[in-house]
């Protein structure tokens, strides 16, 4: 539908003012603050994207994938039985078996997440593109993270960029698919819209902000124009597409605050890992230390969180 592709004017100005007083939130304390982070662990993409991935240190993190919170931490909140896990374990493909196989023998159904398309800088020709998320899927991944061709956003050739992500999600068959618009990439918020409108077209399960691998990566203005975007293709044609932010949020108050972004914009229905997810590797870490001083009252050191 180019017709609403069109008509996207984005008031910048605006956007740029809600972001600022975003990040003037009060966040919540206490019990409600622990709670809050427990929703965002299950709604964490456990990742791990370095040249020097191993089998042992996807093995080590899908361990933490099951097990993202200390299990005596749970206990004290009465949540050691709600069978707490983060959302999915992201890899690159060549190392999904590895993943499938540790999650398997752990004997858990966390999903893995794979991504794929020519991953980070989306540069490869589509027949490439296509082969790789066949093979990811071929390996065991439920879930394919895809990155588009920003050329296509800059130069404005919204049918071709439409073709390119309904080819992807044919290939991903059954597997989720969740479109990476590397939001730093794509010039304007405008584009941004845009982008966001012409996945969810094409078939995305979700949209993502980024790779991670960008200058610029998850921020709330993005933030507010995709959820906008989710929001208006909702209303028009009744599909709810998740939303995943992605680079950059380390803190357990970031997270927070996404959260409490997405519940404003979207409404509660929307935090569930089947429609939210956050995008990150070391975010974790610092959620299970704002537990770990909730429950005891003193600072984590680093023996206690040996894992993070």
């Amino acid at each position: 539908e180019l017709g609403w592709i069109s008509k996207v004017h984005v008031n910048r100005p605006a956007v740029v003012r809600h972001a600022e007083r975003i990040k003037k939130w009060k966040t919540v304390k206490g019990n409600w603050q622990a709670a809050w982070l427990l929703k965002a662990v299950t709604c964490i993409d456990l990742t791990t994207l370095s040249g020097d991935d191993t089998p042992s240190n996807v093995h080590r993190l899908c361990f933490k994938a099951k097990h993202p919170i200390r299990e005596d931490l749970l206990k004290a909140l009465d949540m050691h039985d709600k069978g707490i896990t983060v959302g999915a374990v992201c890899v690159y493909p060549a190392r999904v078996i590895d993943a499938v196989n540790a999650l398997k023998a752990a004997g858990c159904n966390i999903p893995v997440a794979s991504v794929a398309a020519g991953f980070p800088s989306g540069q490869t020709p589509l027949e490439t593109k296509l082969a790789e998320i066949k093979l990811a899927v071929e390996y065991g991944a439920r879930e394919i993270d895809i990155v588009i061709s920003r050329s296509l956003v800059l130069t404005g050739q919204w049918e071709g960029l439409y073709e390119e992500i309904r080819q992807c999600r044919e290939a991903c068959g059954e597997a989720h698919m969740k479109t990476i618009l590397a939001t730093g990439e794509l010039g304007s918020l405008a584009n941004v819209y845009k982008a966001s409108m012409i996945a969810m077209m094409a078939g995305s399960d979700f949209i993502k902000t980024s790779t991670g691998k960008e200058v610029e990566n998850a921020t709330f203005p993005v933030g507010v124009v995709m959820m906008r975007a989710i929001r208006e293709f909702y209303w028009q044609t009744g599909n709810k597409v998740g939303f995943k932010p992605a680079g950059g949020i380390r803190t357990a108050k970031e997270a927070i605050t996404w959260l409490m972004l997405v519940k404003e914009e979207l409404g509660v229905e929307w935090l569930t890992p089947e429609l939210f997810r956050l995008g990150a590797s070391t975010l974790l870490e610092d959620i299970e230390k704002q537990i770990f001083y909730h429950v005891t009252g003193s600072y984590a050191l680093q023996h206690d969180l040996a894992m993070a």
